[in-house]
């Protein structure tokens, strides 16, 4: 057997909730592999909270070109709020490190070009966090739905339906084109339809609609889209901040069985339920049982494939063509919605103004500032 990597050095650009709260816990997690070398934030008081918080020898950083370049991270974990994504994660690639960021990984295609381009000259790699691809029961699902074990995927259904008030929207950048990319179908949807387009795979078609209804923002707060997939399938998306009950769902209407997950911000096994069509025998159905072990949606889990990645050399999951394409499909989303025509995958491209941008310079969507 070859000898086990040292533990990488890693960092974390960021220091609020999502990394105290989800990437510190993913790093303790994985300690025998993983160690927090350096932590970057431009607010003093918060990052000395965060390194107390972390344990250990924390070096900290108001400067992420300072952390890079004084740390030289293996791993570099992003956090911040989305318009910085892009520029830290070039950075971050540059200095030789491989990266994990927050959804959504870059506001555009160009943007994700642009990271491509970065990942090309350094042969590093870019992850965005799609953390629920990762549970065990996600991964039983796609494995029965890919390899035909369910009959063929018919109609499927993505929701989320959740609420956001005023005082979510107060927080300077939320609500804006230019630092958070888009409304719940950038920053809240973009969870399950990442996990729809692993399930089903690439899709062909999407026409969409996408509303402001009750609050003040630059972007949509609901949105909802019809989508043809390359296999046939034809599923329904909605992506809302207007919703009290709030709820994750995404469910798979196959031949032979319907697979549905419900959920809010993360998934069990016992989240998944299978129930099969009247023809199929007890006995086969029982085989789509989850596996006995019972890995749950987080970054722990994500955090450890991008290892073994990371060990073996290779490009880690949710990162190259698997990651853009999710953002594809969000472009593509707000295209349709705003032009009110259908859009097939790959046809927006450079020239295309929803290449550069989510609202696609439309005048009722993109913010006065940036059509002047």
């Amino acid at each position: 057997m070859p000898p086990r990597p040292t533990r990488r050095r890693v960092a974390v650009i960021g220091t609020g909730a999502i990394v105290s709260g989800s990437h510190l816990p993913a790093l303790t997690a994985h300690a025998d592999r993983a160690a927090l070398a350096a932590a970057v934030d431009v607010d003093q008081a918060r990052l000395d909270a965060f390194r107390e918080l972390a344990g250990g020898d924390v070096a900290g950083y108001t400067s992420v070109e300072d952390m890079l370049d004084a740390v030289r991270p293996d791993l570099v974990l992003v956090g911040t709020p989305p318009a910085l994504h892009r520029d830290q994660t070039v950075a971050a690639l540059k200095a030789g490190a491989w990266v994990l960021c927050e959804k959504p990984l870059c506001l555009s295609l160009a943007e994700y070009d642009e990271i491509a381009a970065a990942e090309a000259a350094s042969g590093g790699y870019a992850s965005v966090v799609f953390q629920h691809r990762y549970g065990s029961g996600a991964v039983h699902a796609r494995q029965l739905i890919t390899g035909g074990g369910l009959g063929a995927p018919l109609v499927a259904h993505c929701q989320t339906t959740w609420h956001r008030d005023a005082a979510y929207y107060a927080v300077p950048w939320r609500g804006t084109w230019a630092s958070e990319g888009g409304g719940p179908t950038m920053g809240h949807g973009i969870h399950q339809y990442d996990l729809l387009l692993h399930l089903l795979g690439p899709w062909t078609e999407i026409r969409a609609m996408a509303a402001r209804l009750v609050h003040d923002t630059e972007s949509e707060d609901v949105s909802t889209a019809l989508v043809r997939f390359a296999n046939g399938a034809l599923a329904t998306v909605v992506n809302s901040v207007l919703s009290p009950q709030e709820v994750s769902r995404v469910r798979v209407d196959c031949a032979d069985a319907t697979v549905e997950l419900t959920h809010l911000y993360g998934h069990r096994n016992e989240d998944w339920v299978y129930t099969p069509a009247p023809h199929v025998p007890a006995a086969r159905a029982a085989a789509w049982r989850t596996p006995e072990t019972d890995v749950p949606s987080s970054h722990t889990a994500q955090l450890g494939a991008l290892l073994d990645a990371l060990d073996a050399g290779v490009r880690p999951p949710g990162s190259g063509p698997d990651a853009r394409a999710t953002l594809e499909f969000a472009a593509a989303l707000y295209k349709s919605a705003f032009t009110g025509r259908p859009v097939h995958a790959g046809e927006i491209g450079p020239g295309d103004p929803y290449y550069a941008a989510m609202h696609g310079d439309h005048p009722h969507w993109a913010p006065t500032e940036e059509r002047a």
